[in-house]
């Protein structure tokens, strides 16, 4: 059998702003294909990038267990290895380099791989799967166990979704971007430091958070959303599968708090309220936080949510504009998401808002309903974002003409424009600040500056970005003077 050691390129140590949040959660889809492996009676080490310093840690490990393959499986469940930020593809593409000086195989496989598999066999990847791969993996590591050698221009045969580099082009037999119709095998916890996690958790939070994965896939299709795993599909676990999970994790592995890592949580009201029942059934349950969408946030949702255990949902509102919703093919409404808010806010349950600025088509006054709608809504929090063009999409298709040297952010926090949106990089940067001060004006806090003189200054600073947009836009842009009034709605409630 072969000696495989798989590993992911997302440095926590390279991204400062959630360095800063110190919110790390394992590599789920990592651990999940090193469990599969090892089941197969491969010999698996592991190398976990999120908590590692630099690259000299792999380099060491590398160097003590000299594998025969390096897989590089990135968690396809991490919404920051499907941004394909630039520092993890360089980590990655030193990864597999290193391998192939060493004389082992190399695989790739992740969102960033499956759009744009050349960097990673220029950097000697011997193949890229496109999309989850496991049954293309399964296939592939019996061929390189029977033969060690088989010829990198041969590996393409094996299965679906395969692409290798011939004569200096990528070769794909077909795509092979599907679902598996089976369940992932279950994490491979043992081969990760738990412990540093928890001790990072605790220290910045006072309380133990773990991922879990109910579903894969989403079936919705906005124009923005990248889907290079699972494409438009979902696929759904039994709900007593998850319960059991949800118990192991709580018992087992001292979680006190589950981050639920699924593009939409739940999706259906009846697989919510089994999954509450489920977890009476076996004392499992623990408080999480899910992502789902203000259209299926009905009452009898947000109540089974709360019966489940739900503490935080967060949303994606992206706009308070809904001619900006439309252009993004978002397929809700303003109205849903501030009902949605309210529902939830009924059951106790925390609201995060995701925000989107400068797609396509965005005027001032768009941003300012946006500011409008997280005024009125008062989430408990948001997570802000300038639009970003992730291949495969129709929105990276509108604007791949535009793009200058820089096609990737470096990190999570770099909300470059690589595009040409109505203003540039600074003006966006602004906007996020001042959004996230409205959201943190509205909570309670020791502070010595009063309340009201928050909200003066931040009026304040409102309406002197307001003045001076006009030479904040690209220069690109004719210039034309608008006359917005600034105006705060009243918080709902």
């Amino acid at each position: 059998m072969l000696s495989i050691l798989v590993a992911h390129s997302y440095f926590l140590s390279f991204d400062r702003k959630q360095q800063a949040r110190a919110k790390p959660y394992p590599p789920l889809a990592t651990l999940q294909v090193a469990s599969m492996l090892r089941s197969l009676g491969h010999r698996v080490q592991l190398f976990d990038a999120m908590l590692a310093d630099g690259m000299a840690e792999f380099e060491k490990l590398f160097a003590a267990t000299q594998p025969q393959l390096l897989l590089l499986y990135e968690d396809n469940y991490n919404y920051l290895s499907k941004m394909c930020l630039l520092r993890m593809r360089e980590a990655a593409c030193a990864m597999i380099s290193l391998a192939q000086v060493a004389g082992a195989r190399a695989i790739a496989v992740g969102s960033d791989a499956s759009e744009e598999p050349g960097p990673y066999l220029l950097a000697g990847a011997d193949a890229v799967l496109i999309g989850e791969g496991l049954e293309s993996l399964q296939a592939l590591v019996a061929r390189l166990d029977h033969d060690v050698a088989t010829p990198a221009s041969e590996l393409s045969d094996v299965a679906p979704g395969i692409a290798v580099m011939i004569d200096s082009e990528v070769r794909v037999r077909t795509d092979g971007r599907r679902l598996a119709v089976s369940t992932p095998a279950p994490p491979a916890w043992d081969l990760i430091d738990l412990r540093r996690y928890r001790e990072i958790w605790q220290h910045a939070h006072g309380y133990f958070s773990l991922n879990l994965a109910a579903s894969r896939g989403c079936s919705f299709r906005c124009h923005w959303c990248s889907k290079p795993i699972w494409g438009n599909q979902y696929l759904q676990r039994d709900a007593r599968e998850i319960a059991a999970e949800m118990a192991e994790l709580k018992r087992r592995y001292g979680a006190e708090h589950v981050w639920f890592a699924d593009d939409i949580f739940g999706f259906r009201v009846d697989w919510v309220t089994r999954f509450a029942a489920e977890l009476r059934e076996c004392d499992g349950g623990l408080p999480f936080t899910i992502q789902t969408r203000a259209d299926l946030m009905s009452p009898a949702m947000a109540h089974a949510l709360a019966q489940a255990g739900c503490r935080e949902v967060w949303i994606g509102a992206e706009s308070g504009s809904q001619r900006i919703l439309d252009a993004m093919n978002k397929g809700t409404t303003i109205e849903q998401i501030i009902t949605a808010r309210t529902r939830l806010r009924t059951e106790h349950i925390r609201v995060g808002f995701f925000i989107q600025l400068g797609y396509l088509g965005e005027e001032l006054e768009d941003i300012l309903a946006t500011r409008d709608l997280i005024e009125r809504c008062d989430p408990d929090d948001i997570g802000v974002s300038v639009s970003y063009p992730l291949p495969g999409t129709v929105f990276y298709e509108q604007v791949r003409q535009q793009f200058g040297d820089k096609t990737h952010w470096n990190e999570s926090d770099d909300l470059a424009m690589m595009f040409h949106g109505r203003y540039g990089t600074p003006f966006y940067r602004e906007v996020r600040d001042l959004l996230h001060e409205q959201v943190a004006a509205r909570q309670p806090m020791a502070a010595s500056i009063r309340p009201e003189e928050r909200q003066r200054k931040l009026r304040q600073r409102w309406r002197q970005l307001i003045a001076s947009e006009h030479s904040l836009r690209r220069a690109d842009e004719p210039d034309q003077v608008l006359q917005t009034p600034i105006h705060f709605a009243k918080p709902s409630g």
